[in-house]
């Protein structure tokens, strides 16, 4: 099977403007990473969201959705037993995810309306060129055709000077939606589970044009590391966080042998590679960092 050529999408973006070599053990080398806690529970509570919003209305309630919990799990674990291995404790993974999901049903109502679509793979080129990959969590669309993106969060709601990350994620699924269905969303909305609060973003057809040409610049530097192999090291506060230390000459390590690019092996924006965690850091299959350390620290 050939695999699918690069992409660019939320998690990778942010890999890249963190660091250009994490970006390159991430998507071209893709070289495996521990699973974390963080990044398990986020899947399990998308898996127990997505299958609910299936069900007929009358179903969706908070007692059934906390039914749903050890069944997701146990699919979880059949795709993929390792998802057991950063999980010291069941029962506690159990009781974390009824609280996000209790979270869930404090903000929203799920017996008064249909959602559109849930974990929705979007695949397109951009009319820049830019090849756009990934998955919405969710997509509502009103009788009345106003269209909302949501993304559940399972960790912390971000100090709003540490928002850039969670914004840029939903301004680059407003602009992928736009351009695949020729509407622009009315409404973005981030919901975090844990502390019971929303990020909410009206994207403009001017903000979503400018933030284009951004993918597009981000996407030429990407493509010149690519040919060049030159993935430089960015050192930062998150290092401490980071699986890849024993590879990464800021730490006296050496990088695996350059592969090529655009590199055979190199899918960055499926399932496989973008777990649907919910949090940035989960995401991104490192522990969240104390609050405080942000890329731009």
């Amino acid at each position: 099977m050939t695999p699918r050529p690069l992409a660019l999408s939320p998690s990778r973006a942010n890999d890249y403007q963190q660091c250009p070599l994490k970006y390159r053990l991430r998507a071209i080398d893709r070289i495996p990473e521990p699973k974390t806690e963080a990044q398990v529970k986020g899947t399990l509570v998308h898996a127990v969201l997505e299958t609910m919003h299936a069900w007929p209305r009358e179903k969706r309630t908070f007692p059934s959705a906390v039914k749903q919990i050890k069944p997701a799990w146990a699919q979880l674990i059949d795709d993929d037993p390792s998802v057991t291995d950063p999980i010291p404790d069941e029962h506690k993974l159990f009781v974390d995810a009824r609280d996000l999901l209790r979270g869930y049903f404090h903000m929203e109502n799920p017996l008064g309306f249909d959602s559109h679509e849930q974990e929705m793979y979007v695949d397109t080129v951009l009319p820049n060129g830019v090849p756009v990959r990934g998955f919405i969590d969710r997509v509502d669309i009103a009788p009345t055709g106003e269209i909302r993106v949501v993304d559940y969060k399972t960790g912390k709601k971000p100090l709003p000077r540490y928002s850039a990350e969670a914004q840029f994620q939903m301004r680059f699924y407003a602009l992928v939606y736009w351009r695949l269905f020729g509407t622009i969303p009315h409404q973005l909305r981030l919901m975090y589970l844990k502390v019971m609060d929303s990020m909410f973003l009206a994207p403009s057809r001017e903000e979503l044009e400018y933030f284009e040409r951004d993918l597009g610049d981000l996407w030429t530097k990407i493509e010149a590391d690519g040919r060049s192999g030159n993935f430089r090291p960015k050192t930062s506060k998150l290092c401490n966080w980071c699986a890849f230390q024993k590879l990464c000459p800021a730490f006296d390590g050496t990088p695996p042998p350059y592969p090529g690019w655009p590199g055979s092996t190199a899918d960055v924006s499926g399932s496989a590679a973008e777990p649907t965690g919910g949090d940035a850091s989960a995401d991104s299959g490192v522990e969240e960092p104390p609050a405080g350390v942000h890329p731009t620290d």
